[in-house]
């Protein structure tokens, strides 16, 4: 059992790796030449470059360590050091490719093989449970505060910064720019087999219990429990989550620990109708459950004492 976690331990961190130079190598050697920005930390880098001339790798690093931080208080600590390995990765090799010649100074061509190079390194190191921008990690905290969409928080984020990037370099590239980031954002999709922000779990196991205490505390999601009978297996209990794409690998890593045999079944969900407890919503309704019960004590402690006082 151990030398199957480490073995699945090394396999993650050479995917994670491998996207992290495969995006670095995107952005080098198709996109920096020709002024075309990423979005998020890195295109915010690319513009602080192309002005100031600072490495363009020292300043990624620089810029998500804010957000590295923040996300460390909420975010799982697998999550955050898998996070921080690929974007050190993705910054040395920034440094690597930054010395060789552009493979093309045709717009078209780096904005269409740029963002689907991109999109390829991204996806693998997101689908092995890293992240390469610090933006995401702070759309996912607002999630999960204030229920703003991870996929549109992100794309109003980028959308200003690509308008920044209008006035300082031309519109033409931030026209290039938001036309790579759509590309890259579908290749990405594809990678890490999902084309929606929101995930549905279906979890068939027997260990009901701890699961759901562990994909509470550390995804911060409520689950919602049903019985079921299988065939051959007979009384099963059934868990349903909606949860991020990003938390997927995550909800992954909590059901090997608790419950290598259980059945997951993930899938995409296009729209969510109706209230979607959080943590923080329960918690919200907990306080106001304990405010509403010790008023209620009160008013009956009064009750109870007007009657003792017309009885005698």
């Amino acid at each position: 059992m151990r030398n199957r976690i480490t073995i699945q331990s090394l396999l993650e961190l050479f995917f994670i790796t491998l996207g992290a130079v495969i995006a670095a190598f995107a952005i080098e050697e198709f996109l920096v030449g020709c002024t075309i920005l990423d979005g998020g930390v890195v295109g915010i880098s690319i513009m602080l470059n192309s002005l100031f001339r600072i490495p363009l790798g020292l300043l990624t690093v620089l810029l998500n360590i804010p957000f590295l931080i923040v996300g460390s208080r909420k975010m799982g600590k697998m999550f955050i050091a898998k996070s921080a390995y690929a974007m050190l990765i993705f910054s040395v090799f920034l440094e690597v490719f930054e010395p060789l010649r552009n493979i093309t100074e045709d717009y078209l061509l780096a904005v269409c093989f740029g963002g689907v190079i991109l999109g390829l390194g991204v996806g693998l190191v997101i689908r092995f449970g890293g992240c390469l921008d610090g933006t995401e990690t702070v759309a996912i905290l607002l999630n999960k505060k204030f229920k703003f969409p991870v996929g549109q928080t992100v794309l109003v984020f980028n959308i200003g910064i690509f308008t920044m990037a209008g006035f300082f370099f031309g519109f033409d590239r931030a026209m290039y720019s938001l036309l790579t980031y759509f590309i890259t954002s579908k290749v990405l999709d594809i990678v890490e087999n999902g084309t929606q922000q929101t995930k549905a779990a279906m979890i068939i196991t027997d260990d009901a219990k701890e699961i759901t205490d562990r994909i509470y505390r550390q995804l911060g999601r409520t689950v919602t429990i049903m019985e079921g009978e299988g065939l051959v297996s007979g009384k099963k209990a059934i868990l349903y989550c909606v949860l991020t794409r990003l938390e997927v690998r995550e909800l992954r890593d909590i059901i090997n620990t608790v419950d290598s045999s259980a059945f997951i079944a993930i899938s995409d969900v296009s729209e969510i109708i109706g209230s979607h407890i959080k943590k923080t919503d329960l918690l919200r309704e907990t306080v106001r459950g304990d405010k509403k019960d010790k008023t209620e004590t009160k008013t009956e402690k009064g009750d109870t004492a007007d009657e003792k006082t017309e009885n005698e």
